[in-house]
């Protein structure tokens, strides 16, 4: 099972780790290790998520995830978009924005670093959305019932989670451009910027997110009729119309998560630059990063390490809270990457032996005679 669903993740770490030595030597291979395990600290919460969509999905687009996917995150996001932020914040056309990327590193990266706050804070109000719409929802199981339960109320008011999206972005934009002017420095002019990349990000959410969901709850409806309905529809030749539901379904949800590892991505692609400036080290650094996240992510699909583990996804969902507020702070602080993956992992980790204190609990309850749901009772 781990050979079969890590296999290309171990091919691509191969060829990775090659083409760094041929590329720089052995400095590059050891730059693109250490790139990888940043990578991969980085977004262990990304792959608990998209496991929660992914598991909703067939074998056919989990393929499709690793494939076609992995090709859209190594070179779009990781190689081509650092090269387009380049081309569009400082007027370049794209050839010289490649050019310069591959000779003037030093320059490629202020670039890049100029273009930061931009990034951050469409990045930041996107997986801000994710985590205020998972809290806000009432949820059977819950994790940190002391605080879900009165937010899962909350949650009842309509638009609320974009209303605090929105506030959040307008506090942001404004210390931003105050603090811009009392200290100056390259980004005295950027509230503007920062501001409708926030909004940009929330329209992103709002599109995508909206539609995978439309279609999802689409292709429950229709699976729910689908045992009554099943001669009817053969008589009728209407098969076909339910494989293209299932198809606009499964393709917004794919675009869903290829969104969502986008903006899990910006913090490991700004951060990459403390450890290397080289566009190639550092996308064959994060790539190799990112294949094992995506398979990591149908590992837990796979061995519905989900279902077994109820509290994992509420912990990569604060994870990705945490992951918001950072990227808005980084809009005008320096934080260590380490501080940014650290915080996920405890996140995470904490969920998981809250999962198997409640699973011990359980078993004890349905051993002894217990009451089982006493026994599951949330933290």
């Amino acid at each position: 099972m781990v050979l079969k669903t890590f296999g290309w993740s171990f091919a691509v770490t191969a060829l990775g780790l090659v083409a760094a030595v041929f590329y720089g030597g052995w400095t590059a291979f050891w730059l693109v290790a250490i790139l990888s395990i940043l990578e991969v600290s980085l977004s262990f919460d990304n792959a608990v998520v998209n496991a929660g969509v992914l598991k909703k999905m067939s074998e056919f687009w989990q393929k499709i995830f690793l494939t076609i996917g992995i090709l859209i995150a190594v070179f779009g996001m990781r190689l081509v978009f650092p090269v387009v932020i380049v081309s569009v914040t400082a007027g370049l056309g794209p050839i010289e924005a490649i050019d310069l990327a591959l000779n003037d590193h030093a320059k490629y990266e202020e670039l890049v670093t100029d273009a930061h706050p931009a990034i951050a804070s469409f990045g930041g109000i996107f997986l801000l959305m994710i985590f205020l719409d998972f809290i806000f929802e009432d949820r059977d199981i819950k994790w940190l019932a002391w605080l879900e339960r009165p937010l899962a109320k909350l949650g009842k008011i309509d638009m609320l989670a974009a209303c605090i999206a929105l506030i959040v972005l307008l506090i942001t934009a404004t210390t931003f451009a105050v603090h811009a002017h009392q200290f100056g420095g390259t980004h005295a002019d950027k509230s503007a910027t920062v501001l409708l990349a926030g909004v940009a990000g929330l329209i992103t959410y709002m599109i995508v997110g909206g539609l995978s969901g439309y279609f999802e709850d689409k292709l429950e409806e229709e699976e729910e009729r689908e045992h009554e309905a099943e001669e009817a529809a053969k008589k009728a030749g209407k098969p076909v119309s339910a494989v293209k539901l299932v198809g606009k379904a499964a393709f917004f949800m794919f675009m869903y998560l290829e969104v969502l590892d986008a903006s899990f991505s910006f913090d490991g692609v700004i951060g990459a630059f403390a450890i290397s400036n080289d566009p190639v080290v550092i996308a064959l650094g994060l790539g190799i990063g990112a294949m094992y996240v995506r398979s990591l992510t149908v590992y837990l699909v796979r061995q519905g390490t989900l279902d077994d583990y109820v509290y994992l996804e509420h912990g990569a969902h604060y994870a990705i809270g945490a992951l918001a507020v950072i990227l808005l702070i980084t809009i005008q602080y320096e934080i260590p990457e380490v501080v940014t993956g650290g915080i996920g992992v405890a996140l995470i980790a904490w969920s998981f032996w809250s999962s198997v204190a409640r699973n011990r609990r359980l078993a004890a309850a349905e051993g002894g005679g217990g009451d089982k749901e006493l026994a599951a009772k949330e933290v």
